[in-house]
């Protein structure tokens, strides 16, 4: 089983290409998102890395078990499901040339000279959490100021509002109006949900 999962982690290599300083772009481009129509992620990096565009689908190991007899499969999955990242520096030309790629719904932004743009950090962070090759979940997004639902524990369906991360934790801020009071407790960001 470790086996296959490293296996399976090593050939998420295949979803990041690199054209480097030969392309020109590395210095005068920017990390873009694409979104993609319902499992068509490898089939849209696939058409866009033909063309030349550098790409980048972080995938994550998944199970599945076959309901019928058992067996337990593992495969990797879009670590976000329905993007993928590109690098470039997008033109009206590459705009349509891009959008034109089938299974792609657009490329975030407000207009083709108005794209959104993501840090090159945060695309780094995400590569080394999928090079680490350690276990990677798929988690809800969090911030400071969020109203949160705990999921289990003594304080189980509990609502409130999470006022600061430290890595795992979080604290756990309930109020009562009426007293204009608040208690905060610590609990593990594991255990909590958006509301």
């Amino acid at each position: 089983m470790g086996e296959a999962l490293a296996k399976n982690i090593e050939n998420a290599q295949d979803y990041y290409i690199d054209y480097g300083e030969e392309s020109g772009l590395a210095d005068a481009s920017y990390w873009h998102v694409l979104w993609t129509c319902n499992n068509c992620e490898k089939m849209v990096f696939q058409e866009l890395s033909q063309k030349g565009y550098e790409l980048f689908l972080p995938t994550i190991s998944q199970r599945s078990i076959n309901k019928k007899n058992g067996d337990k499969k593992t495969f990797l999955a879009p670590m976000f499901r329905g993007y993928l990242f590109i690098r470039h520096d997008i033109d009206k030309h590459a705009y349509i040339d891009i959008c034109s790629t089938k299974g792609l719904v657009s490329i975030l932004g407000l207009r083709w000279d108005r794209l959104a743009k993501i840090p090159d950090n945060e695309i780094q962070l995400i590569r080394m959490a999928v090079e680490s090759r350690l276990p990677t979940l798929d988690y809800p997004y969090l911030k400071e100021g969020d109203r949160v639902r705990i999921k289990q524990g003594s304080l189980a369906n509990a609502e409130g509002i999470l006022v600061k991360t430290n890595h795992s934790k979080g604290l756990f801020v309930v109020s009562i109006n009426l007293l204009q009071r608040s208690i905060a407790v610590e609990v593990d960001c594991l255990d909590i949900d958006p509301v």
